[in-house]
């Protein structure tokens, strides 16, 4: 899997083109028809911390206009807000083909001391004995076509275990909430930075899928239309994703053709690391025969 490490770390490198100009690779991510969410918003906060100094990202927030196009390179246009004493504001603009794909504002802040307090990590399975990605698609390989099967066996670069996947081909209504664990063990050594790039990227994941667990719903079956519309994160506490984090999610609500959801990351001692919120469409289609 160090193929797939390499070209999400590679991927998460933008490069710099001018003083608040920045381009980052289009291809290689979680989708090949368009780009992974998670990947513009990793990208996104990239750009904006090459030019911020002396403080760590605490939120972001995130809409998705329009699809990105895998095929070419995203520009990242970086709009220094504020830099106040206490907190630094940026806004990203991803642009592809002349339109925006991506909006985002984000807040740094020093590191401060104050009261504390977080909600216990849930009791949940640990991820040894849990079956892993490449297991769960062992399982339904055959039942894919085969036209996707190549596509749908590349080598991902997060170690995903949720502790209780769905059969997406016959999906039965399942409570909404959904607990998984993930790491990247090539994230040993990052900076703080990177880390939370890396964190932002695999919060994306599964998150919208928790709407659909209470009505019996898969995109396989060409049943609903998905698309993430805006996305919301927190930083509370320095990330090391090279040891795996329990992702704790759930949808408190959908209608109207839309999906909300919560998430909540906790790193395996316990400790809160990061909270995310996202809505998206998930627009009833006519099955396919």
């Amino acid at each position: 899997m160090s193929g797939a490490h390499d070209i999400l770390l590679n991927l998460l490198e933008v490069e710099r083109l001018e003083v608040d100009l920045f381009r980052g690779l289009g291809n290689g991510g979680e989708t090949p028809t368009r780009i992974f969410g998670g990947q513009v918003i990793a990208q996104a906060l990239a750009a904006a911390y090459q030019t911020v100094d002396d403080r760590l990202c605490h939120s972001l927030h995130a809409y998705f206009i329009r699809p990105g196009d895998p095929k070419i390179p995203v520009i990242y246009q970086v709009d220094r807000a504020r830099d106040g004493g206490s907190f630094t504001t940026r806004r990203v603009i991803a642009v592809q083909h002349g339109k925006q794909i991506l909006n985002m504002s984000c807040s740094f802040h020093v590191d401060e001391d104050g009261w504390e307090h977080q909600h216990p990590k849930p009791d949940a399975d640990g991820p040894d004995g849990l079956k892993d990605r490449t297991e769960l698609q062992d399982e339904i390989v055959n039942r894919i076509p085969e036209k996707f099967r190549k596509e749908f066996l590349r080598q991902r670069p997060i170690d995903i275990r949720e502790v209780a996947p769905r059969d997406f081909f016959e999906p039965t209504k399942m409570d909404d909430v959904n607990h998984l664990w993930f790491r990247m063990s090539a994230a040993a050594g990052s900076s703080p930075q990177m880390q939370h790039c890396l964190l932002a990227y695999a919060s994306d994941m599964n998150l919208l899928g928790s709407s659909l667990r209470p009505h019996g719903v898969t995109w396989v079956k060409g049943e609903v239309m998905m698309a993430s519309l805006d996305h919301a994160m927190w930083f509370h506490a320095p990330a090391q994703f090279q040891d795996w984090h329990l992702y704790t999610m759930d949808s408190p609500w959908s209608g109207g053709a839309r999906g909300f959801n919560r998430g909540a990351i906790y790193d395996r001692h316990g400790t809160l690391i990061a909270s995310t919120a996202q809505e998206g469409l998930i627009r009833p289609l006519k099955p396919r025969d």
